[in-house]
């Protein structure tokens, strides 16, 4: 019943999704697994880079630049699926 009932809220709001193709969820499964591959490989980079730091104001920046990549990569990920959602309902 909640489903439905956003499923129809979606639909007043002219948000609804159209199902996806098979081409589609091919797609969004490449996107997802590429940049589930380049966060690891981030995850590896910051972890050896962070290794041999003692000084905490060090420690912090790359912290903080881990997580700038991460949000970056996230934020690329997403647009790129809600394109290939898009093309869809366009095509």
């Amino acid at each position: 019943i909640v489903m439905e009932r956003l499923r129809r809220k979606d639909a007043e709001a002219g948000t609804a999704q159209a199902p996806l193709t098979d081409r589609q969820r091919a797609a969004i499964a490449d996107v997802r697994s590429l940049y589930d591959a380049q966060v690891a490989e981030r995850r590896i980079m910051h972890q050896s880079a962070v290794a041999g730091l003692f000084d905490p104001a060090e420690l912090a920046e790359r912290e903080t630049e881990m997580r700038r990549d991460l949000d970056r990569f996230e934020r690329e990920r997403d647009e790129k699926i809600r394109r290939i959602r898009e093309s869809g309902a366009e095509g």
